[in-house]
């Protein structure tokens, strides 16, 4: 059987992604590396557990590849990735509390609701919640 491990979103700051990515959305960390010259290799994931197998690596947005990518993304208001909430209405409030600028408040689109935030680090993220 072939699973997903790792799933990169490029950031403009891995240190300020990671803060985000655990103070705030309550991932916790999986594997924090200093690798010098001010480099880091950064995974997050799931928090309680959950997910064990697939990481979030939180990889520096700024190369030839990366930084072109980014910007169309972000020009079509399209989210870097999608994960999935288990109360739509509980982590809008929440969020929202911390201080989370929400660039679509959560709305239900056929089998799911769903709601996009800016992760302050350069990307749209799209919060999911099965309806039903």
């Amino acid at each position: 059987m072939i699973k997903v491990a790792v799933t990169s979103v490029y950031v403009d700051d891995v240190t300020r992604a990671h803060a985000f990515y655990t103070d705030v959305l309550g991932f916790e960390t999986r594997v924090h590396l200093d690798l010098g010259d001010g480099a880091q290799y950064v995974t997050v994931g799931a928090a309680e557990g959950a997910q064990r197998d697939l990481q979030l690596l939180l990889e520096p947005g700024h190369g030839p590849v990366a930084a072109p990518y980014r910007a169309a993304l972000r020009e079509a208001e399209l989210p870097c990735i999608v994960l999935s909430v288990d109360d739509m209405r509980a982590e809008f409030e929440r969020l929202s509390g911390l201080g989370v600028h929400f660039a679509q408040e959560p709305r239900s689109r056929g089998p799911v609701i769903t709601a996009v935030l800016d992760d302050t680090v350069g990307n749209y993220v799209q919060l999911a919640q099965a309806r039903g």
